[in-house]
């Protein structure tokens, strides 16, 4: 049993939390300031304390130093609203400081609170352990995600992926069904790579003449995926108008093929996949709100590769392993190199990383054992990227300094929406009020 502090003014959130940690079984308290904080650490100690980034009266970083001054050093586990904050925190903090964006999963916390819980389904290859067939990685993230696997294997649960393109939705959505044990096959089909003419034949499938070129009658993927999963890679690039036709499959799991007049009964998982972010499917109009909600019944994001670095030898051993098997090869790699490799953020991620070891491979002697690597892993898509990406965090701001950048960027970004801002950086309306009087510009975005 630990005993917690929560640092939030989000009460509302707060009082999410309290239930959560009581119910994993550990004591909580609460703050919701710097100063209440405080207060809290002048007759008491914690083993572990939730800190929200932003709060009424300063930076939650704050409280860091003042546990330095005080010789306490309970584990601290950050707590944000945005992706791009937690970034920034990362670079900020030591490392062994935690971080958790809003909203909160019961999961969540009870990785880090009671630390991981090791997948059941793993077999090792060369020496290095691949979960469910396929998934290489033993860091904190991959773990939380091998824990939801293993949850929404044993249910018949719709899934949607979420993660950056190159991170390995496919391999995961593979791991998913490996894991479901169902009888019938993993069919997969990218909903951006067909045009809105071919897109119902693709997905219902389509009688003989039906249309021009239809010699001959073709089964959709929903009915090829029967009894198993199917797997829609890039399905908020779906046309709108043709995605009423997928949420009567999924509420009636029935499909009538195009220039059919008979429903064909239909029983699959359906595992889809985007990279596009929460925000951008809320205020673009990618998908239907209904169809999202059929969808997404259990949404996972998939960790980028920045987010889990010490996982970078694995995957590089197991991607050397791999083509050596295939070309009767024995290279092999250094610790310097391993760490090279672990250093870069790889911007595309596991497809960038496999990508740059295999282009080393090639430029390599074969009749060595010495693997070359470039004198630049940066790709032209990574630099292009790293160009127009937002002004990093540089040694000397303060805290104050930072915490202004984050909130001005993210104000400018919504037009000035302060609601929009808070919800966010995930703080409350009223914190953003008081952050903005403090930094004296709230007369920018009245």
């Amino acid at each position: 049993m630990l005993d917690i502090l929560l640092v939030d003014d989000d009460v509302e959130f707060s009082d999410v939390v309290c239930h959560i940690v009581e119910f994993l079984g550990h004591n909580v308290s609460t703050a919701t300031s710097l100063k209440e904080a405080h207060q809290w650490f002048e007759n008491n100690t914690f083993d572990h304390v939730l800190l929200d980034f932003m709060l009424p009266d300063g930076s939650g970083l704050h409280l860091l130093d003042h546990l330095k001054t005080i010789g306490q050093s309970p584990k601290i586990t950050l707590i944000s609203g945005h992706p791009s904050v937690k970034g920034i925190l990362a670079e900020m903090c030591e490392p062994n400081v935690g971080h958790l964006l809003k909203p909160l999963q019961r999961e969540d916390l009870e990785l880090v609170l009671n630390g991981p819980k090791k997948a059941v389904k793993k077999a090792k290859s060369g020496g290095i352990t691949r979960h469910f067939g396929g998934l290489i990685g033993e860091s904190e993230p991959m773990q939380k995600l091998y824990n939801m696997i293993e949850r929404v294997a044993k249910t018949n649960a719709n899934v949607m992926l979420m993660g950056e393109s190159g991170a390995g939705k496919e391999v995961v959505a593979q791991a998913i069904h490996n894991a479901s044990q169902c009888e019938g096959p993993l069919v997969a089909s990218n909903c951006g790579a067909l045009s809105k003419e071919l897109i119902g034949s693709e997905l219902f499938g389509h009688e003989k003449g039906a249309f021009t070129g239809a010699i001959a009658r073709k089964e959709g993927v929903f009915e090829q995926s029967n009894n198993g999963t199917l797997f829609l890679d890039e399905v908020t690039e779906m046309p709108i108008d043709m995605q009423p036709n997928l949420l009567r499959v999924l509420e009636t799991k029935k499909v009538t093929r195009v220039g059919g007049n008979r429903e064909i009964p239909t029983n699959c998982r359906v595992i889809s996949a985007t990279n596009r972010s929460l925000t951008d499917l809320a205020q673009n109009n990618v998908i239907r709100e209904d169809i999202y909600f059929r969808l997404a019944v259990f949404p996972i994001d998939i960790p980028p590769l920045r987010d889990r670095k010490e996982d970078v030898p694995l995957l590089a051993k197991a991607f050397l392993d791999q083509l050596n098997d295939e070309n009767g090869t024995a290279f092999s790699w250094t610790a310097a190199q391993l760490k090279e490799l672990q250093s870069y953020e790889w911007p595309g991620n596991v497809r960038e990383l496999r990508h740059a070891i295999h282009r080393a491979f090639i430029m390599s002697d074969p009749q060595t054992s010495d693997i070359i690597l470039p004198d630049n892993l940066e790709s032209p898509f990574s630099r292009v990227n790293n160009q127009a990406a937002e002004k990093p965090v540089s040694a000397g701001q303060t805290i104050e300094e930072v915490e202004k950048e984050l909130i001005h960027a993210t104000l400018d970004k919504v037009q000035g929406n302060k609601t929009l801002a808070a919800q966010m950086l995930g703080i409350s309306t009223k914190t953003l009020y008081n952050r903005l009087n403090a930094y004296g510009g709230i007369g920018e975005y009245k």
